[in-house]
């Protein structure tokens, strides 16, 4: 894995890139941490006369607060850093594209979801456009395609692909996570890294979108919720077992993920799916902060008892939905699950209806009962279901029918279409 963030090329750049090209306000917005000044300032480096504007900066900070709309007057592209911090910038900043509308006017970065919930709809409709930055994706970190997606699509069941991975790789990499601050650090400093993160959100941007009664409860709910990673989302059983009020809980589901902490993953139904079950399913962003909330290393992770299981769902979601912000097929991230709980970890769906279904097993082993919600969801739909794939930690592509291939799991970030 590469050491230094800034040298690793993102899959965004090229949407950055492309998006200054044909539109005036481009909000690159995720987590924080996750590299997008790094990003933001690379694109601006290839404009001379770009201007960057760091609201972490006290001063930077002060001025645009005093005077918002002198502040945004450039005649070229000026970079915000942290547009959150200063939400009145954004009705200059709309008066400007409506007076200039040359595209690549403004690139803003954001820390926080709830920008794209509240204020900007007002202020921007049709002026901007919205990149979603995660973390380091597998493929990123390792110089890879990242288009498990597109070559499910586009071959199927026709996929083949062998691995040298073995488990225990795996888990080493759940618990790294994608953080650049976390890749490159040692894992006794990359645990005081999490701690500190996860102090840093609570204090500081969680503080920022709500006040918040007692801070100790989001701690304790975060560590209840990496606890359930791959489980139902269900507020009311969520509330009994930590003790926090219902509308309360609600609340903080929504603030974490706001944050770009946590992200529900929703139910798949179809008109031929009458007995799916309608319930989002827990995601963490990152594997490495969920792994440090329960307090297991890739060694404790693979034991018996272990949440290897549970993680490696998390870790597959995730990188899917990392790859639908740039894969040529515009999907959409469900999972599936019936009444009678025949389930399906991952499922993407196109505009025009075709499926796949991805299911993850944490072993190197696949049994037939691995398949039953694959093989369920393959009946229900018919030709719209391209195929299914259970990705595990063997090494061998292997066929199960028709549609259905057992595929290892780093097909994820190598495969290409």
């Amino acid at each position: 894995m590469s050491t230094q963030s800034s040298l690793v090329p993102r899959h965004a750049e090229a949407l950055v890139t492309e998006a200054l090209d044909d539109t005036r306000v481009i909000l690159v917005n995720g987590a924080r941490q996750a590299g997008k000044s790094t990003l933001t300032r690379l694109a601006a480096g290839r404009r001379s006369t770009a201007v960057v504007r760091l609201l972490d900066d006290p001063a930077t900070l002060r001025a645009a607060k005093d005077d918002p709309t002198g502040f945004v007057e450039h005649d070229t592209l000026m970079v915000i850093d942290e547009i959150q911090l200063v939400p009145e910038l954004l009705q200059p900043i709309k008066v400007a594209v409506d007076l200039d509308p040359t595209p690549g006017r403004y690139l803003l970065t954001g820390s926080s979801r709830i920008l794209a919930l509240r204020t900007l709809p007002d202020a921007l409709p049709g002026r901007m456009e919205v990149i979603e930055l995660w973390p380091f994706s597998q493929g990123e970190m390792n110089g890879q395609p990242d288009r498990f997606v597109d070559a499910a699509f586009r071959h199927g069941p026709r996929i083949d692909h062998s691995s040298t991975m073995r488990r225990r790789d795996y888990l080493d990499r759940l618990v790294v996570g994608g953080f650049p601050e976390a890749v490159r650090r040692t894992p006794r400093r990359r645990t005081a890294f999490f701690d500190s993160y996860l102090s840093t959100l609570i204090e500081r941007d969680v503080l920022e979108l709500a006040n918040i009664e007692r801070r100790g409860d989001l701690l304790k709910l975060l560590a209840l919720l990496a606890g359930r990673v791959g489980g139902l989302l269900v507020p009311g059983a969520l509330a009994n077992q930590s003790g926090i009020p219902r509308t309360t809980l609600t609340r903080y589901l929504e603030l974490l993920s706001s944050v770009f902490l946590i992200k529900s993953i929703p139910a798949w139904s179809s008109g031929q799916t009458q007995r799916a079950v309608g319930t989002a399913k827990l995601a963490f962003v990152d594997t490495g902060i969920a792994c440090h909330l329960i307090g297991q290393d890739a060694f404790r992770l693979g034991e018996p008892g272990g949440a290897a299981g549970p993680m490696m769902e998390n870790f597959v979601v995730m990188e899917l939905a990392r790859q639908l912000t740039w894969s040529e097929e515009r999907g959409r991230l469900y999972h599936y699950r019936t009444k009678d709980k025949i389930e399906v970890d991952a499922v993407i769906e196109t505009p025009d209806g075709r499926v796949i279904g991805i299911e993850v097993k944490a072993g190197a082993t696949v049994r037939t009962e691995d398949l039953a919600g694959l093989r369920n969801l393959a009946t229900r739909l018919g030709d719209r279901f391209v195929a299914g794939y259970v990705l595990y930690t063997g090494q061998q592509t292997l066929p199960f029918g028709e549609k259905i291939r057992a595929v290892p799991l780093d097909s994820l970030w190598r495969l290409a279409p």
